[in-house]
């Protein structure tokens, strides 16, 4: 059954104009009325917070009643209380790799359980954004975590945050951690981070992972003091994305 995502309350047997981005989803696939589909609305909480705690997950049925030529509204059926997502809850932070990594990077996130994105320029990044092309960036990618959930059964869309560079973000984080930190490190003497992961995965996690190239001596050493603890994912080198993601895989899997 077709999926989609709708930012508005959802009250079982009440009608609803489906927002824009869900209407000409709707009319893409030739759906017409009488064609029943899935809406869901959640998130992962508070926009403010780098780590979020639950909030209402689940789903809802529908009926398509009517159609325009740019308007679908739908009669909204009995909610589903069904959760998908994984116990831990993991935020990355990702040094951004050059463009349609990124979007790659946050649809593959997304389809794996991640709770939240932080992109993050480092000194070693290739892709700089600031301002207006950041923002527009960031909506982008938060379309592509939306279309993600939809394929994907997902019903809490993970936050895309704006762009901050790393010594930024990291002054924006609780001191001290209420969470478990980690950075993804090219340092000798990195433990690996299956042998942190033997007894229990933890609640929530703080993942850090650098661009191509990794983090710099100085960002390693901001982030150390931040409570990241160094690890390694073994003795391959695998690209940015591939690395954050096979992290990712590890923790909520």
């Amino acid at each position: 059954m077709p999926r989609f995502y709708c930012p508005a309350p959802l009250v079982t047997d009440s009608p609803l104009d489906l927002p824009a981005g869900a209407a000409r989803h709707v009319q893409v696939l030739r759906l017409q009325p009488g064609d029943a589909i899935t809406l869901f609305n959640g998130d992962f909480g508070d926009a403010d917070s780098v780590v979020q705690g639950p909030c209402q997950t689940g789903e809802f049925s529908a009926t398509i009643t009517q159609m325009g030529r740019s308007s679908v509204q739908v009669q909204v059926g009995p909610y589903a209380a069904v959760e998908r997502e994984s116990a831990s809850s993991v935020h990355l932070a990702i040094g951004m790799p050059a463009n349609e990594r990124m979007d790659w990077l946050v649809e593959k996130a997304t389809e794996l359980g991640v709770a939240s994105i932080q992109p993050l320029m480092m000194e070693r990044s290739v892709l700089r954004l600031s301002g207006e092309r950041a923002d527009k960036k960031v909506a982008h990618w938060h379309s592509v975590a939306i279309a993600a959930c939809e394929q994907c059964g997902g019903n809490r869309v993970p936050r895309v945050f704006p762009v901050k560079t790393l010594p930024a973000w990291l002054q924006t984080l609780a001191t001290p951690a209420t969470d478990t930190r980690w950075l993804l490190s090219l340092c000798k003497g990195s433990a690996p981070l299956h042998q942190h992961l033997v007894h229990a995965k933890p609640a929530n996690t703080l993942f850090l992972s650098g661009p191509e190239g990794g983090l710099s001596p100085g960002e390693e050493a901001a982030a150390a003091a931040a409570g990241f603890t160094p690890v390694t994912l073994g003795p391959r080198t695998l690209r940015a994305e591939t690395a954050a993601l096979a992290a990712l895989a590890r923790l909520v899997l």
